[in-house]
């Protein structure tokens, strides 16, 4: 490829660490989100698959369209029951017809709809407590054309759009994303009262970072109102515990501050998860391919999940523009403070060689960027570029974070 058009600059800001605030998100695996976003992506991975077997090329879809329309249930210490259905909806698009042959695109897309409750959601029932349609439009295409695409080294952009990156995370950052991390993995195997339905906020004020997290916990599994409040306050103190060791500055731990026993108000669900009853969710709506929500940070408001991994430019831009700037920052060290990466696509363009690729750099002392950095940086954007095809492999092995 010639070269390739990318701007290298020096910003100077405070940066986010050392501002008076910051505030930071994560929608927890089981938000309702999260839980379109993984069944969008999930759906888009075996469909991926199956091209693949069949053809030896990804044909065309797009699965970013799944909304979760909670059901309707009755929690109580003790028990509790699902009394109306969450609902997922699918649609989008994808190649149902190649020649002659048929693909069961609306099988295949609920099946891994299931398959990805199942694997997840410990405490809810994939077949009794979720209904499932699917409204994938349905498009065609001849196999001329399928060798044709086999062809190509790189594809074509298939949307005019951008990504957007940065490193490194801050405390705060990485906090928000340990918290649920922790709550998911080494919790959830101690305490069969965790839901995954979990949200957490981090707000630094100065040098004190509280953390406030909404976490759902499993009707069933908790007899009465003292032992919720019991295991709330152990597995908080857990929490503070583990995330005082990841920072200098102090950290404040809440869990369900909306919790008022006068009242008997307890976040307490019959399947550990909020869409349950009433919670909807949509893709696209939480976070952003790095896991987080960052007010604080540019954001690109792309949808990734259920977007073809192939060439959409949506999708793969925004990870990339993570992963170069994390490269970037561990490659030139001490003397960056932050690292920003943007990438822009001009429909129909190769993928590997964007309009633009843009790259900022806060250095540490306001120092100009020497000329050694600008060819370093150069070669690390150009290398990652040059090698976008090895993502689309990553993300239909479901190595990739996607949200």
């Amino acid at each position: 490829m010639g070269m390739k058009n990318i701007v290298i600059e020096r910003i100077e800001q405070t940066p986010v660490e050392k501002r008076e605030t910051e505030m930071v998100e994560r929608k927890g695996l089981g938000h309702p989100d999260s839980v379109a976003d993984g069944i969008a992506e999930a759906i888009s991975r075996e469909l991926c698959r199956e091209y693949l077997k069949r053809y030896g090329v990804i044909l065309h879809h797009n699965t970013d369209q799944v909304e979760v329309v909670g059901g309707e249930a009755e929690p109580r210490f003790g028990g509790g029951e699902v009394l109306r259905p969450v609902l997922i909806f699918i649609s989008g698009r994808a190649t149902y017809k190649v020649g002659n042959d048929i693909i069961p695109i609306h099988d295949i897309a609920i099946n891994a709809a299931k398959e990805y409750l199942r694997r997840n959601f410990r405490n809810l029932d994939a077949e009794h407590h979720v209904e499932y349609i699917s409204r994938i439009g349905q498009g065609s295409v001849d196999l001329r054309r399928v060798f044709e695409e086999k062809e190509k080294e790189y594809p074509r952009a298939n949307d005019t759009s951008f990504g957007v990156g940065f490193a490194p995370f801050t405390d705060t950052e990485r906090i928000v994303l340990e918290t649920e991390r922790y709550i998911l993995t080494e919790l959830y195997k101690e305490y069969k009262e965790i839901g995954e339905d979990v949200k957490v906020m981090g707000v630094r004020n100065k040098d004190i970072i509280h953390v406030t997290i909404a976490q759902a916990f499993v009707s069933k599994y908790v007899p009465d109102p003292d032992h919720y409040i019991n295991i709330k306050e152990e597995i908080r103190e857990k929490i503070a515990d583990r995330l005082s060791k990841l920072t200098d500055r102090e950290v404040r731990v809440y869990i369900n501050t909306a919790d008022d026993p006068a009242r008997d108000i307890y976040y307490i669900t019959v399947t550990g998860l909020s869409m349950e009853a009433g919670d909807d969710g949509s893709v696209g709506r939480g976070n952003r391919v790095n896991g987080l929500i960052t007010p604080y940070r540019p954001m690109s408001m792309e949808a990734a999940a259920g977007k073809n991994p192939v060439n959409h430019v949506g999708k793969l831009y925004n990870i990339l523009s993570f992963k170069i700037a994390e490269r970037i920052y561990e490659s030139l060290g001490g003397d960056v403070e932050e690292v920003y990466v943007r990438i822009v696509s001009q429909i129909g363009r190769p993928i590997n060689d964007p309009l633009t690729a843009n790259v900022q750099l806060l250095m540490s002392k306001n120092k100009e960027i020497p000329d050694n950095y600008i060819e370093e940086i150069r070669g690390i954007v150009e290398d990652m570029l040059d090698n976008i095809n090895k993502l689309t492999t990553d993300l239909i092995n479901g190595k990739v974070r996607v949200f």
